[in-house]
């Protein structure tokens, strides 16, 4: 389990601190999909980072902390921020945002694999059993052992981001963190990519955390989602009742703009824009947005809050029964 408790990061800059993730507090569940939901900017993929322990200048924690808890092996395990980096690979693995530009050009995937995979993990093998094990794995994965004595420019963009998923899973991690890892490739090798993420979270039943900011996406695959706005999760729930009945009115903008089959209705964009994180205003972040608004709404932060069972929401008007 992954536990986010009461989050806050910032990044350092010459004019002050600008904090991109905002008192986020919630778990995420072993053996499930969670999807991390919302526009560019919102932080989702600070969170991720801060998930996977990246607390590299400039960006720091000035609040809260992550706790990774569970067994593996028959053995029980606790981590928390400071501590994760620790378990890299082992416990937790992360597929980064524009994955293919994180493979080293100038060496084969097999001597990639080898640096991914701490010694003691090796179980007394030469380099030449280990792998045979990785080879054994990506044809487990309908890929080519072949892929191990390739250069990364000399595959497809969908063929590197599989063997980054591959990377990342091949010591069985109980959680993988995967950032947007449909970016930049076409309908047909997205497909492709989700469908080999699924099949890995049943395998291994494991845990995936998902970052996307395509609604649909979500829809398709994920158990529960976590919807940000400026920093903080407006909604958190399972997914298909999140899609059924939103709640917040960024949550059923978000979902009313998604393109449905056989509806010719002309779709719009959610008007105005995110504010700047440098100076955000007080009360609700998406008040300047939202066309339900009130004096309130400006004035004071909404509590996020639980309005029915497992489903919580940050919003002034529930508590006014509207």
């Amino acid at each position: 389990m992954l536990k986010i408790d009461h989050l806050s990061t910032s990044y350092r800059t010459i004019d002050g601190n600008v904090r991109v993730v905002n008192d986020v507090d919630f778990e995420i569940r072993d053996d499930e999909i969670f999807g991390i939901a919302g526009e560019s900017g919102c932080g989702k993929t600070t969170l991720l980072r801060a998930l996977y322990d990246i607390i590299e200048f400039p960006l720091e924690i000035d609040a809260g902390r992550v706790i990774l808890t569970g067994e593996k092996n028959g053995k029980p395990f606790f981590y928390q921020s400071g501590e994760i980096r620790k378990t890299w690979w082992n416990n937790i693995s992360y597929v980064p945002q524009a994955a293919q530009s994180v493979l080293n050009p100038i060496l084969r995937l097999k001597a990639q694999f080898l640096d991914s995979i701490p010694k003691e993990n090796r179980r007394n093998e030469t380099e030449e059993q280990t792998l045979a094990r990785v080879a054994k794995y990506l044809e487990e994965l309908n890929l080519s052992p072949d892929l191990l004595e390739a250069f990364p420019f000399q595959l497809s963009g969908g063929m590197r981001q599989r063997a980054i998923i591959a990377l990342a899973t091949f010591m069985s991690p109980n959680i993988v963190l995967a950032d947007e890892p449909t970016t930049a490739l076409d309908v047909v090798v997205q497909r492709g990519i989700l469908m080999m993420l699924m099949r890995l979270q049943k395998q291994l039943k494991n845990t995936l955390v998902l970052v996307s900011h395509d609604m649909g996406v979500h829809y398709q695959i994920t158990n529960r989602i976590g919807i940000m706005y400026s920093g903080s999760f407006v909604e958190l729930g399972e997914t298909r009742e999140i899609f059924e009945d939103p709640i917040h009115p960024y949550t059923k903008m978000l979902i009313s703009a998604l393109p449905k089959v056989g509806d010719k209705s002309q779709k719009t964009g959610i008007p105005g824009r995110p504010p700047a994180l440098t100076n955000p205003p007080p009360g609700c972040r998406f008040a300047a947005r939202c066309p339900l608004a009130s004096d309130r709404c400006r004035a004071d932060v909404p509590c996020f809050r639980e309005v029915r069972p497992g489903h919580y929401a940050a919003c002034h008007r529930l508590n006014e029964g509207v």
